[in-house]
């Protein structure tokens, strides 16, 4: 078994098992994928917790091109949002909660602008 350098950012056994369900299955048909979807993962929680370019993601995993093709197409297949909602229901479930916010509240504060120009005498006459 290949053995590859294990970074803080990376997935445990158990986070693992609860995100690999809500990635997309492989296409029918085409050519099937050869990279390992959990290395994908790894490489793109390393980039948000280290802070790097993509290009400058460590050798040992997937070739930065492939991770942020992925990346792109998770982004507009909407998979960031289904694994976010599932890891807040499962959080509010496990607190004893319902799995969906019964209320919302939006608080708002009205603000009086200044006067937009300066003074209130303008240095026109017809402002006068």
């Amino acid at each position: 078994m290949e053995q590859f350098k294990t970074y803080s950012s990376d997935l445990t056994d158990e986070e693992w098992q609860i995100i690999e369900p809500l990635l997309p299955e492989d296409k029918p048909v085409g050519r099937l994928r050869e990279v390992d979807l959990r290395k994908v993962l790894d490489a793109i929680f390393y980039r948000v917790d280290n802070g790097v370019k993509w290009r400058n993601l460590p050798a040992d995993f997937p070739a930065w091109q492939t991770v942020y093709g992925y990346f792109r197409l998770w982004v507009r297949l909407g998979v960031w949002e289904r694994i976010n909602s599932t890891l807040v229901r499962s959080v509010r479930e496990s607190e004893g909660r319902e799995a969906e916010p019964s209320l919302g509240i939006l608080d708002s504060q009205s603000v009086r602008l200044g006067e937009k120009g300066g003074s209130k005498s303008g240095l026109m006459a017809s402002k006068r």
